[in-house]
């Protein structure tokens, strides 16, 4: 049975002030909050005046006895993917509101860094939140359903997406579908592809990602 409230770790502003952005950790399949926190302090460096969040996923993971999931991927048809998206939308858009609510900050302030499952729900939200982010980090991820986002878009925050080459869990040619399908619709996406490298993060993409959130919180402030 799934939580509608979701938790997880977070770090507090390394200013020590109150917040002025929120940047929401999205972890893959199979994990946790936990999972994902580790890469604040490489974000703090550069945003000191943000909050990071990881929440845990609201499910049990069913394909493994530890970690959690956003939905199922038991089976990967794209209707069934989109399915599950659509039931877990409701419980993130939630949490989103109420965080940002609580901090007195809106959309503009907030920024979505995903991982696999984590990524494919970022940009499913992110693009059907009432008002863009700030942006949107996908690693190694893909854009669920496609042909159904025309008809669904309601923002277009800035997105920047990075995949290993050698990736054997989410294939890397997703990445470049993706591109294809946001700047159909005038999203602002950027890809980054790390040779060699599969199912991960490396010094490299991280260091991508605190860069664009960076430029985006930037021009956000502007």
């Amino acid at each position: 049975m799934a939580s509608t409230s979701l938790s997880g770790p977070g770090l507090a502003p390394r200013s020590g002030q109150q917040p002025k952005q929120l940047v929401v950790f999205l972890h893959g399949l199979g994990a946790d909050g936990d999972d994902l926190i580790g890469l604040a302090p490489h974000f703090a460096d550069a945003l000191p005046d943000a909050e990071f969040l990881s929440p845990h996923a609201p499910f049990p993971c069913d394909m493994a006895p530890f970690g959690r999931q956003w939905f199922s991927l038991q089976q990967r048809e794209p209707a069934r993917m989109r399915e599950g998206l659509q039931n877990v939308k409701p419980i993130i858009d939630a949490y989103l509101d109420e965080m940002l609510t609580s901090r007195g900050l809106r959309d503009a302030d907030l920024a979505l860094v995903g991982f696999s499952q984590g990524t494919m729900l970022a940009l499913y939200a992110g693009l059907r939140r009432v008002a863009p982010a700030a942006g949107i980090v996908g690693y190694s991820g893909l854009l669920v359903a496609p042909d159904q986002l025309r008809g669904e878009i309601t923002a277009r925050p800035p997105i920047l997406l990075v995949h290993g080459e050698q990736d054997a869990v989410v294939a890397f040619q997703s990445m470049g579908l993706a591109k294809s399908a946001l700047e159909l619709l005038q999203v602002p996406v950027t890809t980054l592809a790390r040779p060699a490298l599969g199912h991960s993060i490396d010094d490299v993409g991280l260091a991508a990602g605190i860069r664009f959130l960076a430029d985006s919180f930037a021009k956000k402030q502007a």
